[in-house]
C-alpha cells in the first residue's frame, strides 16, 4: 500500500510558475506508475500527466503539453509536477496518484493523495 501527500500549491498570478510535490509512503514506490490530475469546482477529475515506473515513459494532457513538466526521483520516494506559464484555466485542486499502468484514465489508478489547491490569477 501507498500513501501519499501533494504540497506546493498556492496562490500565482497568470504566466507564473509553481512546483508541486508528492511524497509516498513504503519501500513499493518504485513499482508504480505516478500520474497527475486536476479538479476544477463543478467538473470532473483530469489527466494531466503520468511517468512510468522508472521515468523513462511521460505523457501530458494537450493543454498542459510544453509548460508542465512531471519527475520522480524514486531514491526519494517522490513525484514532482513543475507547472511553467501558469493561466487561470489552470486553477484545480491537483492530486497525484499511485498505479500499476501509464495511464490517463484516473479509474485506473489505485492510491490517491488529499489534494492541493493551486490558484491562478488574471
Amino acid at each position: 500500500q501507498v500513501q501519499l501527500a501533494e504540497s506546493g500549491g498556492g496562490l500565482v498570478q497568470a504566466g507564473g510558475s509553481l512546483r508541486l510535490s508528492c511524497a509516498a509512503s513504503g519501500r513499493t514506490f518504485s513499482s508504480y506508475a505516478m500520474g497527475w490530475f486536476r479538479q476544477a469546482p463543478g467538473k470532473e477529475r483530469d489527466f494531466v500527466a503520468t511517468i512510468g515506473k522508472s521515468g523513462g515513459n511521460t505523457y501530458y494532457a494537450d493543454s498542459v503539453k510544453g509548460r508542465f513538466t512531471i519527475s520522480r526521483d524514486n531514491a526519494k520516494n517522490t513525484v514532482r509536477l513543475q507547472m511553467n506559464s501558469l493561466k487561470p484555466e489552470d486553477t484545480a485542486v491537483y492530486y497525484c496518484a499511485a498505479g500499476t499502468l501509464v495511464i490517463r484514465d484516473p479509474r485506473k489508478y489505485d492510491y490517491w493523495g488529499q489534494g492541493t489547491q493551486v490558484t491562478v490569477s488574471s
